[in-house]
């Protein structure tokens, strides 16, 4: 529990490198999460070498930790090996459309975070890059991932160089509900945020941007609607090429 609790991610790495035979057992430890009907719908991309790293960093928006990190780790909602197994063995497989790639993106997910905890529990510390999918095509081509391959979230993973501070969260009974799904009001939203709101890194946030709240730096800075049907307009647009969507 500790380990959970006081996770924090990591930008700034060790010049250190990570043995072959811990990044294996690392990865095994992935591979225990939770799979959909045992057929584990993932695979992962290493990246070790600096080379392939600068080739990757634009698709990661210039990010220094995706080039700083040793390793980049690449996880991929896989169909093409479960649907080759299929067809060699004379079974007609129907997995080119939306829920298979729902059903591929979660299990690469779940062994995402077995990994990371893995790693943490090894003296590793992650840091998620959430810039996966709005780049999608150009990892696809970059990687040569194959039809009903995309690729779903990186992991940027060292040896810690920094000690940060846990990063805010709101109360545990802000995500409760009991039964069913009890809607917010605005009282009970002003009291969960009242926290994050109320912090002096979240002030400088809101003054550097030159807005009037901390909301309005999400949806007019970091998460603008323009960029997101955009981005989502390129991903369906990949996830039709990568055989996903008809």
């Amino acid at each position: 529990m500790d380990l959970l609790n006081n996770h924090v991610s990591i930008r700034k790495f060790q010049n250190k490198e990570i043995s072959d035979d811990l990044l294996k057992s690392i990865i095994y430890s992935g591979t225990r999460a939770s799979t959909t009907g045992n057929m584990q719908l993932y695979s992962v991309v290493v990246t070790k070498e600096a080379e392939m790293r600068e080739k990757l960093a634009p698709m990661h928006f210039n990010q220094p930790v995706a080039k700083n990190a040793p390793v980049l780790l690449t996880f991929v909602a896989d169909f093409n090996r479960f649907s080759k197994w299929c067809e060699y063995n004379n079974a007609e497989p129907g997995y080119n459309n939306f829920l298979s790639f729902t059903t591929a993106a979660i299990d690469a997910l779940l062994v995402a975070q077995n990994v990371c905890v893995a790693a943490e529990n090894n003296g590793l510390a992650i840091c998620y890059l959430g810039t996966t999918t709005y780049n999608a095509k150009g990892i696809i081509e970059l990687m040569e991932l194959p039809k009903l391959c995309f690729p779903i979230t990186s992991v940027a993973l060292g040896y810690p160089d920094e000690n940060p501070d846990l990063t805010d969260r709101i109360p545990v009974e802000g995500v409760i509900h009991n039964e069913r799904y009890v809607d917010y009001s605005e009282v009970t939203i002003r009291e969960l945020y009242a926290f994050k709101e109320g912090l002096e890194s979240s002030k400088q946030f809101v003054a550097e941007n030159k807005k009037e709240t901390l909301a309005q730096v999400f949806t007019d800075v970091r998460y603008k609607k323009a960029d997101n049907e955009f981005f989502s307009q390129s991903m369906l647009e990949v996830l039709k090429e990568q055989g996903f969507l008809v």
